[in-house]
């Protein structure tokens, strides 16, 4: 037996437990995906019984939903936490420029490429040759920073 014959043998199971603990069909889907994508390097999981082949199965999917979800709560952090609403603050070019003047060189390219450009922080860790969590940390700071010069001024 292969692996495709086993997905095609367990796919009605598979997609009912995806289902349950997904928050939407596409993200159902994408967990068994998942889990056929893991199971294509798993050579042992064919010589399994088909009880233990659908255990497996639930457990990689149930595996990746936590991952993802901690993921995304990660991220939703971290945004949230880094999400200097710039576009709230009515102010010139001029205005952001001088605002900008008052971070190091380093911070305010790296705000100004998060912030207007729309890079991640791993994009630009790649492009300073920075851990991303080194540029998140500096990128709060920078933040920070600024959002005590724009209290100030108000």
């Amino acid at each position: 037996m292969e692996v495709s014959d086993l997905y095609e043998h367990l796919k009605d199971d598979l997609l009912r437990f995806a289902r349950s603990i997904a928050r939407h069909e596409y993200e159902a889907d994408d967990l068994v995906q998942d889990g056929l994508e893991k199971a294509l390097t798993e050579t042992e999981l064919v010589n399994l019984s088909e009880y233990k082949q659908r255990a497996w199965f639930f457990r990689v999917m149930k595996n990746k939903l936590i991952d993802d979800r901690r993921k995304e709560k990660r991220l939703t952090w971290w945004n949230e936490e880094l999400d200097f609403s710039i576009r709230e603050v009515a102010l010139t070019h001029m205005e952001m420029t001088e605002l900008l003047g008052y971070l190091s060189p380093e911070a305010s390219d790296m705000v100004f490429k998060r912030y207007w450009i729309g890079l991640s922080s791993r994009e630009i860790g790649k492009q300073l040759e920075l851990p991303a969590a080194s540029v998140r940390y500096k990128l709060h700071q920078a933040i920070k920073k600024l959002r005590k010069i724009v209290e100030e001024d108000s």
